[in-house]
């Protein structure tokens, strides 16, 4: 199964260096030395990872191949996949994968069905669980412990317990 571990920012200094926005928790794994990912748009990669650090909190990769600023400008937005094994776990039994969550029903504490999760959201401020309605609307549905205090991967099932308005029609009051 592939997976999106990381978005190319933009290119740091002149020897073909790029900043990393991370897309996965474990990227000492994902991204480290002598990884090779496949990537979107497919005729970019793969790229093998030659070295990588962090300077001033961001993760700055060199490629393979890449050796000056303007290689490292043309892969600007490209997304890096890598590939899993789908059985797979995190370490920590809080953490998931998108492709657990994805097709998972939702419903509320007292039972009443939501719809099913379509895609994990990463925005900017957090992650959001889009859920698809039986009617086919979507609502967003923030990916936080308060809101979602319950995740049953065996029962194919996630627990909400959303805050006033998030789930109406009409959408937040």
């Amino acid at each position: 199964m592939q997976l999106v571990v990381a978005r190319i920012g933009r290119a740091h200094g002149i020897k073909g260096e790029v900043t990393v926005e991370v897309r996965t928790d474990e990227p000492e794994v994902r991204l480290g030395p002598g990884a090779v990912l496949a990537t979107e748009p497919a005729a970019t990669g793969p790229l093998t990872i030659e070295s990588g650090r962090v300077q001033s909190g961001r993760l700055v990769l060199r490629f393979a191949g890449v050796r000056d600023r303007t290689a490292a400008e043309a892969l600007r937005n490209t997304l890096l996949i890598a590939e899993v094994d789908p059985e797979e776990r995190p370490e920590d039994p809080e953490e998931f994968y998108d492709h657990q969550l994805a097709d998972l029903d939702v419903v509320t504490r007292d039972g009443r069905e939501i719809g099913r999760i379509a895609e994990v959201a990463h925005l900017p401020g957090q992650d959001v669980l889009v859920v698809r309605r039986p009617g086919g609307d979507e609502v967003l549905v923030p990916f936080v412990e308060q809101i979602v205090p319950e995740i049953d991967l065996v029962a194919q099932r996630v627990v909400v317990d959303p805050p006033p308005g998030l789930l109406d029609e009409d959408g937040p009051a």
